[in-house]
């Protein structure tokens, strides 16, 4: 089983969708601790953006945590930059997982 953690930033992007997908998105960390590759692999392995709707939600997995760390969504129009923006604070990212993980032990 993987934990899931959940970002700040992903957290602020939710909150500004629609009700009906919000509690979409809500289901999601189950099925990701459960099964984190059930997503689209974007570039890395490791890397991954699930389909909400119209919406994206894009989180980063850490075999080596057992962590998934949820970190953005985004809507089709801006999809490219928000893949972009993950990518360039990746190493960011992996000391956010590291460092929650060595807590969660």
């Amino acid at each position: 089983m993987f934990v899931i953690i959940e970002t700040e930033t992903y957290r602020e992007e939710l909150d500004k969708w629609p009700k009906s997908e919000r509690e979409a998105a809500h289901k999601l960390p189950k099925k990701l601790a459960e099964n984190p590759f059930v997503g689209k692999q974007l570039t890395y392995k490791f890397l991954r953006e699930k389909h909400l709707g119209g919406r994206r939600v894009y989180y980063l997995v850490y075999e080596d945590f057992n962590v998934v760390l949820l970190v953005a969504t985004s809507g089709k129009k801006d999809q490219q930059a928000t893949i972009d923006h993950i990518k360039d604070n990746l190493d960011d990212f992996r000391i956010l997982a590291e460092k929650i993980s060595k807590q969660l032990s």
